[in-house]
C-alpha cells in the first residue's frame, strides 16, 4: 500500500473519484477491455453499444435487448470497493463520484444520489429515441419475455434504447459540467478501475492535474495517465480502497 496516498486522503477534505468498469468486476460484472473483458472476448459485441448500428439494424437491437436481459448487473451487489467510497463520503471528504458505469452500484452501496454523476447514464431506464418517453428496464424486459424482440415506444412507436450513452452519442452536458467542476476543485483525484481511454471522462484527470490536484490511478492495467499521476496503484481495487479509507476520522 502506498503510504503517501493514504496520507493524502487522510489530510484532504475534497476528494473526487472517477470510476470505471474495474470497480464492478468483483460484483461479477466483467469489464470491457481487460484480459477477460466483454470486447476482448467478442470484439463484435461493441456494435451493440454503437448508436448508429443500433438505430440502423433491427438485429443489433434484438441482440442488445437480450444482452440487457442477461446482464449480470441486474443481480449484482455492491462490493468492498463500492462500500469503501460510502465510507469516504461518511468521513466528509468526498466531493463526488464520477462514474462511467451504468450499473447503479454506487447508489445501491449507499452513496448519496446527489454525489454520484453517471456520465454514461443508467441501464435501468429505457427511453424513446423519438419522443423521449421513459419507462423502466423491468417493464421492457417483461415485454421481451412475452415475445417482443424489439419493443417500440407505446406512446409513439419510436425506437427505444436504455438510458445509457452509446458510442456516437453526446454526454449529458449538465452531468459533464458537474463532473468537470468536481475535478477542478478537488485536491485529490482518484481514477479507479478505468483504462482512461474513453473521452471526455479520461480528460477529467487532466482537468484535476491542471488545477493542482494529486492524481492517483488505481487500475490493474496501464493507462495513458500513469506517467502524469502522482501515484499508480496496481493492487486489487476491492483491497486497496478499503485500506485507503480504513480508520478515517470525520473532517471538520
Amino acid at each position: 500500500m502506498n503510504t503517501a496516498v493514504r496520507e493524502w486522503i487522510r489530510t484532504s477534505d475534497s476528494i473526487t473519484v472517477l470510476t470505471g468498469a474495474g470497480i464492478s468486476t468483483d460484483s461479477g460484472i466483467p469489464d470491457y477491455r481487460g484480459p477477460q473483458g466483454v470486447w476482448t472476448k467478442d470484439p463484435d459485441a461493441e456494435k451493440l453499444v454503437r448508436y448508429d448500428t443500433y438505430m440502423a439494424d433491427p438485429e443489433i437491437r434484438r441482440r442488445s435487448w437480450l444482452a440487457r436481459r442477461d446482464n449480470p448487473a441486474l443481480l449484482a451487489r455492491p462490493n468492498a470497493g463500492h462500500r469503501a467510497l460510502v465510507d469516504l463520503e461518511r468521513s466528509g471528504r468526498l466531493l463526488g463520484v464520477i462514474t462511467q458505469n451504468v450499473d447503479g452500484l454506487h447508489v445501491r452501496a449507499g452513496n448519496s444520489p446527489d454525489k454520484v454523476m453517471e456520465l454514461h447514464g443508467t441501464m435501468f431506464e429505457v427511453l424513446c429515441t423519438d419522443c423521449d418517453a421513459r419507462t423502466t428496464l423491468d417493464e421492457t424486459l417483461a415485454r421481451i419475455a412475452v415475445g417482443e424482440d424489439d419493443p417500440r415506444c407505446v406512446a409513439c412507436g419510436g425506437i427505444q434504447k436504455t438510458a445509457t450513452v452509446m458510442f456516437g452519442q453526446a454526454l449529458d452536458r449538465r452531468v459533464l459540467e458537474r463532473a468537470a467542476i468536481a475535478a477542478q476543485v478537488c485536491d485529490v483525484f482518484l481514477a479507479v478501475g478505468t483504462s482512461l481511454q474513453v473521452e471526455p471522462a479520461a480528460s477529467l484527470c487532466g482537468v484535476a492535474l491542471e488545477a493542482g490536484a494529486k492524481l492517483v490511478v488505481v487500475n490493474a492495467g496501464e493507462t495513458p495517465y500513469d506517467g502524469a499521476a502522482h501515484a499508480v496503484v496496481r493492487e486489487p481495487i476491492g483491497e486497496v480502497l478499503p485500506a485507503l479509507v480504513d480508520g478515517l476520522t470525520p473532517t471538520g
